[in-house]
């Protein structure tokens, strides 16, 4: 858990839902909830990202990178999760954010990708 590495997943909808798997992380069908969904919807919708719902990829890390698109600050921590924002959506990421950083991250810099 490099708090410098580039993590990669591929968020998908099920029953509605934005949900991930990350085998290597031991997580099935991690749900974004309390506005990380909204957050997700923000940057499809901005960055016009086809067939989303079947799945598109999410590069995230705690120090810009070349191509980062999406800069997201921590603002709080609640039940044992933390709120980000990009000064227009605020979103809640569970305790699954841990399993990524060895420390919460006070940036969060993201770029997203179609699938294909």
């Amino acid at each position: 858990m490099d708090q410098n590495s580039i993590h990669i997943i591929i968020p998908y909808k099920l029953g509605g839902q934005w949900v991930f798997d990350d085998a290597e992380k031991y997580l099935h069908r991690e749900a974004f909830v309390a506005g990380a969904d909204a957050m997700l919807d923000q940057l499809i919708q901005k960055y016009n990202i086809k067939n989303a719902n079947m799945g598109f990829i999410l590069i995230f890390a705690s120090i810009p990178y070349p191509d980062h698109t999406s800069k997201y600050v921590w603002t709080r921590a609640q039940a044992d999760g933390n709120w980000y924002t990009d000064g227009e959506t605020e979103g809640w990421l569970c305790p699954a954010l841990m399993k990524y950083f060895n420390e919460v991250p006070k940036e969060l810099y993201v770029k997203v990708k179609d699938l294909s």
